[in-house]
This record gives C-alpha cells, sequence and structure tokens, in this order.
C-alpha cells in the first residue's frame, strides 16, 4: 500500500515522499529549550500550538502515521551554477528570497495533497482520517522529515535532502491509517560550517542552533515593527527573505528542478525596482502581489524594508523618493525612511571628504 500511495505522490508531482510515525518528536526538548530562550522572537503561534507541536496526538488524536513530501523549486543546472544569484537589474535593484519569486506554492500544493489525503482515507477504509499541511501546521515538520528519511536538517536547521538539495518546499500529511515507516537519514554536514559564515547577521549561533531574532528572513518577512537598527546594515538589499545560509550549502550540487514549480515562475519579483516598489499605493501594492508569498509583508512591511535597502545601498537619485516615503501616513515606513535618508546623506557626505 506505501508504493501505491508514493506512486500516486509521485502522479501529483511532488518530488519526494517518505512515511515516519506520529511518535513524538526526537527534537521536543530543544524545541521546548529553543521557546525559553525567546529565540522565537515575536512568532507567537509557535508558543501557543507548542503541545500539538510536541505530540502528534493532539492534532489527529488516533493518528499513525506521517506523510512527509518534498517539492524542489530549483531552476538552474547546479553543474554550472551551485548557487545561482538574480541578476541585478539597476543600482536600485532589490532582491527576494528565491522561493518568493514564484507563485503562493500555498496555493500550488493545497489541491494536490487534499487529493492525496483522500487517497489515504480510500485506502484505509470507513473512519480513516488524514489532515494536510503546507508548512502551516503544529508539526515539528523538519525533525518528522529527517525521522521519514527526506533529508537531514543541517546547522542553518533548515532540511536538506541529499537528492535535492535545501531549494524545497516541506508538507506533511498526518493520518490514522498505518503504514510501515522508512528509515531515517543520518546527519551528513561533516565538519563543513558553510552556512554559519555566510550568515550576514550571525544569526547561527552555534552549529542547529538559530536566533531567529537576528535572521533576516525573520526580520522582513515574520516582525512587524522596526528592524533594529544595528542590524539594518547588514540587510543589504533583500527586501523579503534570505537566502545566504541555502545558497551556501554544498548538498545543493545534486539540486535538480522539480515537476512542478517551473510553471509558477514569476521571474519579475526576482530583482524588483526598489524605487517603483517604494512608490506603490495600497491598492498597486495588493495587484502586483496578489497570489504571491510577498503578499504576507503587506504594503507596511515591505517598503519598510525597501526603505532598509535604499539606505544601504542607496545614492543621491533615491533621495526624492525617500522624502515622499518620509511623510506616508504609516509610521513604520515613515521612519525608516528618515533612517534612509541620513544614510545615503552621511554616505554622501564622507564620499565628498575623500574627494
Amino acid at each position: 500500500m506505501k508504493e501505491v500511495i508514493r506512486r500516486r505522490a509521485r502522479e501529483l508531482e511532488f518530488d519526494d515522499c517518505r512515511v515516519t510515525t506520529a511518535a513524538v518528536p526526537d527534537s521536543a526538548g530543544h524545541f521546548q529549550h529553543w521557546l525559553e530562550r525567546q529565540h522565537h522572537g515575536e512568532m507567537a503561534y509557535l508558543a501557543r500550538n507548542a503541545p500539538k507541536r510536541l505530540d502528534p496526538q493532539k492534532v489527529l488524536p488516533g493518528a499513525k502515521t506521517i506523510l512527509t513530501l518534498a517539492t524542489s523549486y530549483a531552476l538552474t543546472d547546479p553543474q554550472t551554477s551551485p548557487t545561482p544569484q538574480p541578476a541585478v537589474r539597476s543600482p536600485h535593484s532589490g532582491v527576494v528570497a528565491r522561493y518568493a519569486s514564484f507563485n503562493d506554492y500555498h496555493n500550488i500544493l493545497a489541491a494536490r495533497l487534499k487529493e492525496l489525503a483522500q487517497c489515504l482515507n480510500e485506502a484505509g477504509g470507513p473512519g480513516t482520517q488524514s489532515l494536510w499541511y503546507v508548512d502551516t501546521g503544529p508539526l515539528l515538520e523538519r525533525d518528522l522529515a529527517q525521522r521519514s528519511g527526506l533529508g537531514f536538517v543541517g546547522k542553518h536547521t533548515n532540511l536538506i535532502s541529499r537528492r535535492l538539495g535545501n531549494w524545497i518546499f516541506l508538507s506533511e500529511i498526518i493520518t490514522t491509517l498505518e503504514l510501515p515507516p522508512d528509515e531515517p537519514e543520518k546527519n551528513r554536514c561533516g565538519s563543513c560550517t558553510r552556512c554559519i559564515t555566510a550568515c550576514p547577521t550571525n544569526a547561527i549561533t552555534a552549529p542547529f542552533q538559530l536566533d531567529a531574532r537576528r535572521c533576516i528572513s525573520y526580520l522582513t518577512i515574520e516582525l512587524k515593527g522596526p528592524i533594529p537598527e544595528e542590524l539594518r546594515p547588514h540587510i543589504g538589499n533583500r527586501i523579503y527573505g534570505c537566502d545566504d545560509c541555502l545558497a551556501a550549502c554544498p548538498w545543493n550540487r545534486f539540486a535538480r528542478e522539480g515537476q512542478l514549480m517551473r510553471a509558477h515562475e514569476r521571474p519579475e519579483l526576482a530583482t524588483p525596482d526598489l524605487l517603483e516598489l517604494l512608490s506603490l499605493g495600497e491598492e498597486e501594492f495588493k495587484r502586483r502581489f496578489a497570489g504571491t508569498p510577498m503578499i504576507r509583508a503587506k504594503r507596511r512591511g515591505l517598503l519598510r524594508n525597501v526603505c532598509v535597502a535604499l539606505g544601504n545601498i542607496g545614492d543621491k537619485t533615491a533621495l526624492p523618493v525617500l522624502e515622499k516615503a518620509a511623510a506616508d501616513p504609516e509610521p513604520l515606513i515613515s521612519e525608516h525612511a528618515i533612517w534612509a535618508i541620513a544614510q545615503i546623506r552621511t554616505k554622501s557626505k564622507v564620499a565628498a571628504l575623500r574627494v
């Protein structure tokens, strides 16, 4: 039966499908300690639903099996470009995390997961229950993925697949149907610390330990208020997420293009013009980013990030747009625009003194 389910997953264009039990995750204690140290920052939902993350039976009583699935969003040939970077279109270009230059993967995977969950219910017969999640459910998905053999958790705390690298989306189905589990994967990082070295903000405080409060992905997506001033210069021109630790991983030499995501690519989102973005009104923002992951940041969050990026890479030509943003009725945008203006003017004065 397991092979039938796995074959159906491949037909639905998942790039890998593995099986584990619905037992308590091995990393439960580590997760609790991480929360106690407040390394989750303002992501209060992680603490709020921690009891479910620590015990899958609280997610689905009677659960026996968890399917873990991987969907690759790698698009380039790893032999010619192991860590591809988006081309910069202009001196005021920003960069978004690679996964965000697609239509929203939650929407893409949802229908397929629903169909696969129905397949499990039919295989199990009357009374079988299955719930599916696309990284939004109360499951410690990376730990479960390692236990199922899908990949191993790297020192950057993300999952690495020996077949797919770490450019992958994870999803799960928890079910009362009992299936024989696959063999767990073991960690294969060895002595490599490239991801730790690559992190611009030193958010990876030790191997397998992440302080989300310093992570650029957290700062540009999850954090709803002001970005700490001491971290702003390290963000560079990143305006939504950060790929540096993922891109540094040598396992990406095995990354391959997946079956599904190419058709959903949005290359125009990869290196947007920051001056253009800063001019977007609320309705223009919604139209431009509807159906993409970037809608999640909302206009206030994304334009906050744009101001920081311009403060880091902008020159005097960015000042008129930033001065307009400094008068924006949204205080979060206004404050970061004022900071960016000060950064550019300081750099201009320093440059003038050197002449």
